[in-house]
């Protein structure tokens, strides 16, 4: 039964509602009457009432105030005002404190009768919602963990979910924030990892910052998901610290590792968007890599929205590759990658400006290897990191560079060996010279045969051609003994200039062509 105290400084309407209004009908019975705010204060301290029927104009305390300050202790007691006057002002004020019901004078008995019905429906209601919120305690007790991830997957998901929401489960977990700030932590496990390992990272995180810090915990997908109040220990340094530490624990452990992203401080009615921050960071691991930790600083731009043309030149590179210089080509394409990377682009964007240039470097190898090199163009959508894309496009492009590198002198080898055949068979022709293989025999640059030459056999082409006359030399000379000078001299390519024969020989052997002849 509510229990009804009636306040008014008229006796007649006191005595008036006493009488008129069956109490017993509607669950109620008046306890009491007072005659002015003051008296009726101190009998609402001492008998508590449910239901306060109150007249507005009374001496001493009238009832607004009464309501003012019955509102600040006992928040839970209804009124119901009786005033003699129609301004609004006076239903403006009551409503501040919870009035929600205003009867003008005079009142029949309908009016209050039907007024105190919805105050006792508003009570009952409010009665079993403490009864619900009491049993569903109770029940949650047994489910409290459970309870207390989804609460958090809905406060990051849902819309509809304010800071009333937060208070009453607040109250229902025991998770007291006041006016603290909180920041939500969004771990992302790398590689192929079971549910136990996000259940070991929660764990491990509640020991590194402590129950007190870390408010709540769920899993969304295959994320891991913390609200942490931020305090001074979770400052920013201080925290990467404690995030270095769980991600050291836990891959010690389960040799897995994870990338963190960090949200900024905020209001608790700002988790959803905190939520989204933290998804947004680790669409960055894309650039920073598997394993990091990332804020919101890590990807701010400095002029938001505008994306800059990404512009390169693939010629020099793709010239390299073909001509198998790895030195060059495994520089440019770090240099390549570190420009993307500051870029900051939307990570498809990013792969689609990484794909042509693959396609152009695999160009550059061999025609029975290209279509093997381009359906590998599929991989590009498993890679979730710059890192991962850089190490793919960089071990395909040192294999072409190595198999070119290996074509290339296979082919130099090739050319060499054939202009050392060309020397050996014209060895008696005067006109034998760089020059002449170059241009009435191989139909090549002389400059670059020159220099492939020497690269090959260490030494030039010229001295080369000397040294293997003079060789030839010295052998007739020993096979025969009797060989005339102008006769070795017009065989080796010197023509009718047999003194200059001599003084070449000389100066290759030490003695002249008639000395040597003589030597032991």
């Amino acid at each position: 039964m509510y229990k009804v105290l009636l306040v008014d400084d008229e006796k007649i309407i006191v005595e008036g509602i006493s009488r008129t209004v069956n109490w017993n009908a509607y669950n109620t019975e008046l306890i009491g009457t007072a005659r002015h705010g003051l008296e009726a204060l101190s009998m609402i301290e001492r008998d508590m009432p449910d239901i306060v029927i109150s007249d507005i104009k009374m001496p001493g305390m009238n009832g607004l105030q009464l309501v003012e300050k019955v509102y600040e202790k006992y928040p839970h007691i209804s009124f119901i005002l009786l005033s003699g006057f129609s301004e609004f002002d006076y239903a403006r004020t009551a409503m501040q404190f919870g009035v929600k019901h205003y009867l003008l004078k005079p009142c029949n008995e309908n009016s209050i009768t039907e007024a105190m019905s919805e105050v006792i429906e508003e009570l009952e209601k409010r009665h079993s919602q403490e009864t619900f919120m009491h049993n569903m305690q109770k029940e949650l007790s047994k489910v409290l963990p459970h309870a207390k991830e989804q609460f958090l997957k809905e406060l990051v998901t849902n819309k509809t979910y304010g800071q009333r929401d937060w208070d009453d489960y607040g109250r229902l977990f025991r998770i007291t924030i006041d006016n603290d700030k909180i920041r939500l932590l969004l771990f992302q496990l790398e590689g192929k990892f079971e549910f136990e390992h996000m259940f070991a990272i929660k764990n491990i995180a509640e020991d590194v910052l402590g129950q007190s810090i870390m408010l709540l915990s769920t899993t969304i997908g295959k994320h891991v998901l913390l609200l942490i109040k931020d305090t001074q220990e979770t400052e920013t340094e201080s925290l990467f610290t404690q995030l270095k530490e769980i991600k050291n624990t836990f891959t010690s452990y389960y040799k897995l590792d994870a990338t963190v992203a960090v949200s900024d401080a905020g209001q608790i009615i700002h988790a959803r968007k905190m939520y989204r921050e933290t998804l947004e960071c680790l669409n960055y691991q894309f650039y920073l890599g598997e394993g990091s930790i990332i804020t919101k600083k890590d990807i701010e731009h400095d002029e938001v929205g505008i994306v800059k043309p990404f512009i390169y030149d693939e010629e020099p590179i793709c010239m390299h590759v073909k001509s198998g210089d790895w030195e060059y080509v495994g520089a440019e394409l770090r240099n390549y990658f570190e420009m993307l990377a500051d870029s900051r682009m939307d990570t498809h964007l990013s792969k689609s400006y990484v794909i042509p240039l693959y396609v152009s470097i695999v160009r550059q190898g061999k025609p029975d290897e290209i279509n093997d090199y381009l359906k590998k163009i599929a991989s590009f959508d498993q890679f979730h990191t710059l890192r991962t894309i850089e190490q793919f496009v960089t071990e395909n492009a040192q294999q072409i560079c190595l198999n070119n590198y290996q074509m290339q002198t296979k082919k130099h080898s090739c050319i060499i060996h054939k202009m050392i055949g060309i020397i050996k068979e014209h060895i008696s022709n005067p006109d034998l010279s760089l020059n002449w293989v170059a241009s009435e025999i191989l139909y090549m640059n002389a400059d670059y045969l020159g220099k492939l030459f020497k690269k090959e056999t260490g030494e030039k082409f010229s001295n080369y051609v000397v040294k293997l006359r003079m060789e030839k030399a010295m052998e007739e000379i020993e096979k025969t003994g009797d060989v005339k000078v102008f006769e070795l001299a017009e065989r080796l390519g010197f023509g009718d200039n047999p003194q200059y024969f001599s003084q070449v020989f000389k100066k290759y052997t030490g003695f002249t062509p008639s000395e040597y002849k003589r030597s032991p």
